[in-house]
């Protein structure tokens, strides 16, 4: 709200200071309009044009801000002392008349060639300086925690959006160009299957984006180190480390790769291990035994959340809920599992709708 007041109050000032300079560039009694009209239109565009641009880049970064601050006037400090070096040259070689446009000529020339390339340099540049002057301290820019750098995985598997939906993500949420690229492609693809997939994952980036709980941003993902060619791991990667932000992913490989090149991830399959349900040995539990194990006398059931539990002579139980005591547990990368052994005190009984239920009902 105070940011649009702040714009109307610039909008009534530009109004003011172009009536003001008609009203001085006219005159009404020669009748001679246009150059007041002429300087309050060109007031008017500049108004319109510094308007135009606030509400068109509203992403502003200090680093950028500071970066043309500092290299305009970085840019002027060198344009006028190269100019005034030029200028005695000149003045030697040349009249004094005929040297004088030539030096506001180089002048002007030289000013704006030094404000580009420092203006340029330090746009480049910003992220690796710091621009400090008395008690203040452009940094890079960091909200939150570092950048969070989606991969196509991960939205593909739809997780990502349940979980920012509990606020536990406060980090901002980058999803580069060509991440969105490869989605495009599966969804476009002649598999039924794959095309299937990419159409869940745009439909899930469509979510993330209409989340008021989140800031998601699209970003191009351009980094000098890598080629437009490379493959969507390597260049993802590299754009993370480059921001500063971590990759999350559910690609196992891709998961090793950035840990070789030092970036932060999060695995969003180890997220969900590490939330499972805990199983302690000695605790007891009900399970229903849906196959047989590979080792003999082995049955298999699950938790709900699809925890598998090996039970220990379990495969006479196959289609009943055993009561079951937990033995041990495995924690793997693929998973938990947990391993238990029949409890003689709860052993279950078949499963019901079996015949030897209706036999026993009998």
């Amino acid at each position: 709200m105070l940011l649009w007041l702040l714009r109307g109050l610039f909008i009534a000032i530009v109004l003011g200071v172009a009536l003001a300079a008609f009203s001085t560039f006219a005159d009404a009694q020669e009748g001679r309009f246009w150059p007041g009209i002429r300087a309050a239109m060109i007031i008017l565009a500049t108004g319109a044009l510094v308007l135009f641009t606030d509400l068109w880049e509203r992403n502003k970064q200090i680093t950028t801000l500071s970066a043309l601050y500092f290299g305009l006037l970085l840019g002027l400090l060198l344009g006028w002392l190269i100019s005034m070096a030029m200028a005695e040259f000149i003045k030697a070689w040349l009249e004094e008349k005929a040297a004088e446009p030539v030096i506001i000529t180089t002048r002007v020339f030289v000013t704006v060639v030094c404000c580009y390339i420092t203006i340029s340099t330090l746009l480049q540049t910003k992220d690796e300086f710091r621009f400090i002057i008395p008690y203040v301290e452009f940094a890079k820019q960091v909200k939150g925690g570092k950048p969070l750098v989606l991969d196509t995985s991960v939205i593909i598997d739809g997780r990502i959006a349940d979980l920012c939906d509990t606020r536990i993500i406060d980090s901002k949420l980058i999803v580069t160009r060509f991440v969105l690229q490869e989605l495009q492609g599966i969804a476009d693809s002649s598999d039924k299957l794959k095309r299937n997939r990419g159409r869940r994952g745009l439909d899930i980036l469509k979510k993330l984006q209409g989340n008021p709980k989140i800031e998601l941003e699209m970003q191009e993902g351009r980094t000098p180190e890598a080629d437009a060619k490379a493959r969507v791991d390597e260049r993802l990667v590299l754009f993370a480390k480059s921001v500063g932000g971590r990759v999350v992913t559910n690609d196992f490989n891709l998961n090793k790769i950035a840990q070789l090149q030092g970036v932060d991830v999060i695995n969003l399959n180890e997220v969900a291990n590490a939330l499972k349900t805990v199983a302690l040995p000695g605790e007891g539990m009900t399970i229903r035994i849906v196959k047989p194990g590979d080792q003999p006398g082995q049955g298999v059931g699950y938790l709900d959340d699809g925890t598998m539990v090996v039970v220990e002579q379990g495969r006479a139980h196959i289609g009943a809920e055993v009561g079951l005591t937990v033995t041990s547990v495995l924690q793997t990368p693929a998973g938990r599992m947990i391993f238990g052994r029949v409890d003689p005190v709860k052993p279950g009984g078949p499963a019901p709708g079996t015949g030897e239920a209706r036999a026993l009902d009998k």
